[in-house]
């Protein structure tokens, strides 16, 4: 396997140290003669391969930022892209767009491969929502989304008496003895609490953000804009809604089931907050690796017993350095897959404490980066620009296909059993989250103006309705209806979330295909990834032998399966 870039216009030695490094290359797009059709096509393919160079060049500036927020050069180099380098980069977008747009070439290409009619569809969008009025207003939002980050990296507690990340603190959460998990859940909350009001503060300066450019481009309301933005060309708000209600009236019944269950095998009287994470027969947690090397060392060796190309995939990225997997102080929270768009091989970045958690974690982002080498070779940057929708199904789907090779993590069968449950399990969890999550934000930008009691309540309003109410939060209301702050999807990455959940049945789907027919389910699953974004989101679904649905029969469906599979192991 070689993925090694090669530059074909732009020197190999270029760097960008101002714009001035990139604006000769913007201008020489903006000028160009489109007198054929060929002349049209190495035009795409330069412009696809100033984009690629670009895009890695800022992917390493946030990469490099987020596994060190404490040094101050790496935030200043990080922003000075933000807010020197891509306002300029814009306007000279913008033009190259409509230079692609109104080519008498583009019909030409679009009625004749379906990949330039995708590509272009998402060209018009970008053209029909620019304006230069919300350049300098988009980069005040990345440069404000970035203090999340700073502000989630520098929390610590003290615990055993050492200092530790939140993540680390969380694996007493895990403990047997019930009083150590209260006193960890305590002390976990209570930090957070003490950011509460910046975190607040922060969030409403990004709300009126964000508002104003949706009212910019002529929308009532950032939601609108925002699914406009997203390309989602497949699906509407009123579907979002529908999936809130099969979710809550399908799902959340199999989580409470779940939690009946954990509150009768714990013997309690009440379900508190910090009993969700013990195992349910009070045996220690499961430790299926114990440092970062470890971890991607033996997801290799899982990976390979699934498919030899999985494993090569991270091997390469381990020769290559392309990962950062421990949590520490001063390291940005959350895990990532960044694509690095030039060379093809992206690099993965989490917070790992030795939990199972972790282990989900690295699989998930493992799936990311197989998408990422395997459609790298289509020809054009725009191709390869997959929706939500499609990216976390390659990673969704890589959390249960790999469960197939856990017993490199878990030697003894018991563990193992252990594991799998807990990960089916989380599938169940997963669903009512996603949803609490994205009907706030559907709140949250249709509800303006309101105060931060107000989103508080909001919030608490969506949280019992998707949930069984079996958690006694009696005592902990104060943690309780901040816990949205947790979610850096609100702060970073607005409105990407529910794609979650459509990826989560459609990896259930493809995890029923692959326990039918290993095969065939492997087949599939590489087939879509190739696809990049070349077809829509229903066809690319097609592609790996599932279906692009979100009705309450379907979610049934699935889950029907799960719970089938769920119960085999519990037996």
């Amino acid at each position: 396997m070689s993925l090694d870039f090669h530059r074909n216009w732009l020197p190999h030695n270029l760097v960008i140290n101002t714009w001035d490094d990139l604006k000769p290359y913007y201008e020489t797009l903006k000028n160009e003669e489109l007198s054929s059709i060929a002349a049209f096509q190495d035009f795409l393919l330069k412009t696809s391969e100033l984009e690629s160079f670009v895009s890695e060049n800022y992917a390493w500036r946030y990469i490099k930022m987020t596994c060190n927020t404490i040094d101050h050069e790496l935030e200043k180099n990080y922003l000075y892209f933000v807010n020197e380098i891509q306002p300029h980069i814009a306007p000279y977008e913008d033009k190259i767009n409509q230079k692609i747009s109104s080519a008498s070439f583009a019909n030409e290409l679009s009625k004749n491969d379906k990949s330039y009619f995708i590509y272009l569809r998402g060209i018009e969008k970008s053209i029909a929502l620019f304006k230069e009025i919300n350049i300098p207003i988009q980069s005040k939002i990345q440069t404000l989304a970035q203090q999340y980050g700073t502000i989630s990296g520098n929390m610590t507690v003290e615990m055993d008496g050492a200092e530790v990340t939140l993540q680390k603190a969380s694996i007493k959460l895990q403990d047997p003895n019930r009083s150590v998990r209260e006193n960890a859940y305590n002390i976990i909350a209570k930090r957070r609490l003490i950011d509460e009001a910046k975190l607040n503060t922060l969030f409403n300066k990004l709300i009126v953000l964000r508002n104003k450019i949706a009212k910019n481009c002529g929308f009532e309301n950032f939601r609108d804009y925002k699914f406009e933005s997203l390309g989602r060309f497949d699906y509407n708000v009123q579907d979002c809604l529908n999936f809130h209600k099969a979710i809550q009236e399908v799902v959340v019944p199999l989580q409470a089931e779940l939690l009946q269950e954990r509150k009768l095998k714990l013997s309690l009287e009440k379900l508190k907050p910090f009993d969700l994470s013990v195992d349910i027969d009070n045996k220690p947690a499961l430790k299926p690796f114990t440092t970062g090397e470890e971890l991607l060392d033996k997801t290799i060796l899982c990976f390979n017993k699934i498919d030899p190309y999985f494993g090569e995939c991270l091997s390469i990225m381990k020769e290559e350095n392309l990962v950062d997997l421990e949590s520490r102080i001063g390291k940005a929270p959350g895990g990532y897959n960044y694509p690095l768009a030039e060379r093809g091989k992206p690099f993965i970045f989490m917070n790992a404490t030795s939990s199972l958690r972790d282990l989900e974690t690295m699989v998930h982002e493992g799936g990311h980066a197989i998408h990422s080498f395997l459609s790298h070779p289509l020809k054009l940057n725009g191709f390869k620009n997959c929706p939500s929708e499609v990216a976390e199904l390659a990673s969704m789907s890589m959390e249960l296909i790999s469960m197939d090779g856990w017993d490199v993590f878990f030697a003894n069968e018991d563990d193992l059993i252990r594991a799998k449950i807990s990960q089916l399990e989380g599938v169940i969890s997963t669903l009512p989250w996603i949803a609490t999550v994205d009907a706030f934000q559907h709140w949250i930008y249709t509800s303006l103006p309101h105060t931060d009691e107000e989103r508080s309540e909001a919030w608490h309003k969506f949280f019992d309705k998707f949930s069984s109410n079996l958690v006694d939060y009696t005592g902990y209301e104060m943690y309780q209806k901040n816990s949205w702050q947790k979610q850096l999807h609100l702060y970073e990455v607005p409105f990407y979330y529910i794609e979650y959940g459509f990826a989560q049945l459609g990896a259930i789907a493809i995890w029923k295909k692959y326990k039918e027919n290993k095969q065939e389910g492997i087949d599939g699953y590489k087939n879509f990834m190739k696809l990049g974004y070349t077809k829509s989101i229903p066809e690319i679904y097609e592609a790996a032998g599932i279906k692009f649905d979100f009705s309450a029969e379907y979610v049934k469906s699935l889950f029907d399966f799960l719970q089938t599979e769920l119960d085999a192991l519990k037996k």
